[in-house]
């Protein structure tokens, strides 16, 4: 095979720009919401709400437990590693009201109706089912989204990555830099603003 010059270096190469085509916007994440609430599916309305306002991965959510809603954070063991989970105020009670209602009074939130705690596959495949009604496109519907826009959210409100990668559970700033891609409209209007064109 026959490289061309910088074929090598392009090929090891970053991704600099998000793909709009995947990247899920607050409206949508909204649209989403609703849906579920509106077909009756109230836990996975929570779930991607907890999803989006703590920034855990999908395989975090059963750590969410009403002990943890109860003290506002929960301890994470993972790959040999510890981390801290903080849970707004306002999920906590939302955390605790759901609970209630399921008759739940201690362990894990998210259940099955026999009881089992929710799979990572199971979150995804209900979020999958709301796509149409929801008007958000399928490629642009994944728990690991939620993630990202709660990514993108804290850094336009707070620019600060170092925190930001504390949240994520990134032991570098490097993995939630990929977090916090855009697609390019940004850099474009600063170019135009430059100005340096006769």
């Amino acid at each position: 095979m026959v490289r061309l010059r910088g074929e090598a270096a392009a090929a090891s190469q970053r991704r600099s720009f998000s793909i709009p085509e995947r990247e899920q916007s607050r409206d949508e994440y909204l649209r989403l919401i609703q849906t579920a609430r509106a077909s009756g599916n109230e836990r996975l309305a929570l779930v991607m709400e907890t999803i989006c306002a703590t920034g855990i991965r999908v395989g975090e959510v059963g750590y969410i437990t009403v002990e943890a809603a109860r003290a506002g954070r929960t301890e994470i063991y993972l790959k040999g590693k510890i981390r801290t989970i903080l849970i707004p105020r306002k999920l906590c009670g939302k955390l605790l009201r759901y609970a209630r209602r399921q008759r739940t009074g201690s362990g894990k939130i998210f259940l099955t109706r026999r009881r089992n705690p929710l799979s990572r596959v199971q979150i995804w495949s209900e979020m999958k089912k709301l796509c149409a009604a929801a008007g958000v496109m399928e490629s642009k519907v994944f728990p690991h989204n939620l993630r990202h826009l709660f990514a993108r959210t804290y850094d336009s409100l707070y620019k600060d990555i170092v925190k930001l990668a504390d949240l994520l559970g990134h032991s570098s700033v490097n993995t939630t830099r990929i977090y916090l891609l855009t697609d390019g409209a940004e850099h474009i209007w600063q170019l135009e603003r430059m100005n340096l064109l006769c």
